[in-house]
């Protein structure tokens, strides 16, 4: 294969099967992904120069102007789906113009002005995200489970002087501050007896439905603000990444590139605040004219029974979501279904093999991508474990590298000339993705700090910019990405890095253990931090211990079994279904101080034993060698 991942090898190096006269067999055994590799070339061309086209028409064609088109070729067609409920196409216009008016008229609001949307999935959280659109509004879309200080936070970094709540306990209990600072505040209510909080409901069913003039929106154009979306909060307070028009755009034709045609049934169960459920789902939908199935929120013993309900043929998962599939009781009617895409990221290989085995030919598309990133990846082959496939066109639109990292430091490996180093064919090493005019980084709103962070200069040549990935990945001789872990969770111990996804996968095969989050800790006088697990049990199971010490230490080397288990009824996990794991590294594993059954990897007797403070204040001076 070419260096650097550009796809085909070299025709001089090619074996006769390359001769026109060899039957397709021989050829095909050759080049297994010629006929992937070609479709998705020939797919993304055509994406890409449509990307190229919204970039230049004038006036701007923005994901709003193509709702408003199927609106008009299709306005009887359902477009959402939501609880018993079906809403066509032109009936979300026409309430959406009805949520512009009121808006208008109540809130004052004019063309650049962001206005929060703090709400859960439902319909009206679409129309009232496109009335705002048809004034030139940005919404920034708030994760409706935080509260007190990470909601003002919110508020504050996007600069939003209007809050469009249906959560109306939550917002009560920062409403002070919120009157403090000039933020106003309506309700998706008939009435509200709360001073400050003012009733939008009746004023959105009183306005009229009749279009709104495109003048309003009229200074919008490719590189505008068009919502704001926060990171899960994983590692702190959520950051809201400033998300424009043109990568609305590009996260829309998601869809298109995996295979969704305008007949699928596409079914949203993630949250809408979050970047999976609102571009690539909903706006993909949008830029499909496709019919969605909206859930309220993931349920994994209804999930099937709604599929077959609604003939669904393209699901979404994020996270842990497959594997809770996968640990529902088996039915026997579990291939009885229409769905043959799935489009997601974060699947391990074992849930994928089992997943499939479960139900059925049905093509994964697993993504790797980050809201305020620049580069993205799809396996459209469905290789099991993979996040991608590199090909010349995919570097050509979105230019990239994957460059040597020193886990230890946290850092980028330089060479003497200050410049970074490319990782070799195989090698795990940083993504980091070409800062330039096709794919830019704009970074997150209020926070220049944290946008600098992401900032990396001095890549491959003097003065070159990229967008730090904060991922740590690797790409194989076929050209094949594979997503190896984030760099503030590999950590080091013994000299040696540990692939925290890596160990979870391993515990996971210990028959008790439900889910695993693994993270490394401090042990005063130690270099690095040592492994430590926190999981949860399957019902009605205790914590093997024998069998827990046999899957770590059959699998994994002596330095990345994780020495401390923690047994937690449930892990803490953020809106889109991530693992936390801060504050478990910061509590560390002191039985005095931890109310949680923890567990000790003792190897002299070649099992996990209960931690007691005896063995804690062993480690702390020493007797014990870990």
């Amino acid at each position: 294969q070419n260096e650097g991942g550009v796809g085909g090898p070299e025709l001089s190096a090619a074996p006769d099967c390359l001769n026109f006269r060899t039957n397709t067999p021989q050829l095909l055994a050759h080049f297994p992904y010629f006929s992937a590799d070609f479709w998705t070339v020939l797919r993304s061309v055509g994406l890409g120069l449509r990307l190229l086209k919204y970039k230049r028409i004038k006036p701007f064609y923005s994901i709003l102007d193509c709702f408003l088109d199927a609106v008009k070729s299709h306005p009887d067609k359902i477009f959402l789906h939501f609880e018993g409920r079906a809403y066509t196409y032109g009936e979300v216009d026409r309430q959406s113009n009805k949520v512009s008016r009121a808006l208008q008229a109540e809130a004052r609001l004019k063309e650049g002005d962001a206005v929060a949307l703090f709400m859960a999935n439902e319909p009206s959280f679409v129309w009232i995200w496109l009335g705002l659109a048809k004034l030139g509004c940005p919404a920034a879309l708030l994760n409706f489970n935080i509260r007190s200080k990470s909601l003002l936070h919110c508020f504050s970094c996007s600069e939003c002087f209007t809050v469009f709540a249906e959560l109306q306990g939550a917002v009560e209990e920062v409403l002070p501050t919120l009157r403090e600072q000039g933020i106003s505040v309506y309700l998706l209510s008939e009435s509200c007896s709360v001073p400050g909080i003012n009733a939008l409901l009746d004023k959105i069913s009183q306005a009229s439905d009749q279009p709104m003039s495109r003048d309003l929106r009229a200074n919008v154009h490719i590189r505008s603000t068009a919502i704001y979306i926060y990171t899960s909060g994983t590692t702190g307070l959520p950051k809201a990444a400033v998300v424009t028009h043109e990568r609305v755009w590009a996260s829309s034709f998601l869809q298109a590139a995996c295979g969704v045609t305008t007949e699928d049934i596409f079914y949203i169960n993630l949250p809408l605040y979050h970047s999976a459920g609102f571009l690539i789902g909903l706006v993909g939908g949008i830029e499909r004219g496709i019919t969605i199935i909206l859930r309220r929120k993931f349920s994994a013993s209804q999930f099937w029974d709604d599929c077959r309900k609604h003939d669904v043929t393209v699901m979404q998962y994020i996270g842990e979501t497959m594997r809770y599939l996968c640990n529902m009781p088996k039915k026997e009617n579990e291939k009885n279904h229409k769905v043959r895409i799935a489009i997601g990221n974060g699947v391990r290989p074992d849930v994928w093999a089992e997943f499939l085995h479960r139900f059925g030919d049905i093509k994964v598309k697993e993504l790797y991508a980050a809201t305020e990133g620049n580069i993205g990846f799809i396996n459209y082959t469905s290789k099991i474990g993979a996040v991608g496939r590199v090909n010349f066109v995919h570097k050509f639109f979105f230019p990239f590298t994957v460059i040597k990292f020193d886990i230890e430091k946290e850092e980028p490996v330089r060479n003497s000339a200050g410049l970074c180093i490319k990782a070799a064919v195989g090698e795990t090493g940083l993504l980091v993705g070409k800062v330039t005019q096709r794919s830019p980084f704009v970074g997150y709103a209020g926070n220049q700090q944290q946008t600098e962070k992401k900032r990396l200069r001095d890549v491959l040549k003097k003065g070159d910019l990229y967008f730090n990935s904060g991922d740590l990945l690797r790409i194989d001789s076929d050209n094949f990405v594979y997503f190896q872990d984030r760099v503030g969770d590999t950590f080091r111990w013994k000299g040696e890095n540990v692939a925290t996804s890596e160990v979870a996968d391993i515990l996971t095969m210990a028959y008790c253990v439900l889910e695993a989050n693994v993270y490394g800790v401090k042990v005063e006088g130690h270099e690095g931090r040592i492994g430590m697990a926190a999981v949860t049990l399957k019902e009605g199971q205790d914590f093997d211990c024998a069998d827990a010490y046999k899957q770590v230490a059959t699998y994994l080397p002596t330095y990345a079994r994780p020495r401390f288990i923690r047994i937690q009824p449930s892990l803490e996990m953020t809106g889109t279904f991530k693992m936390k794991k801060v504050k478990l590294v910061e509590e560390g594993f002191n039985p005095a101080q931890i109310k949680d059954p923890l567990y000790f990897l003792d190897p002299e007797k070649k099992t996990y034993v209960p931690m007691t403070e005896e063995i804690y204040r062993a480690i702390a001076s020493m007797e014990i060698k870990l």
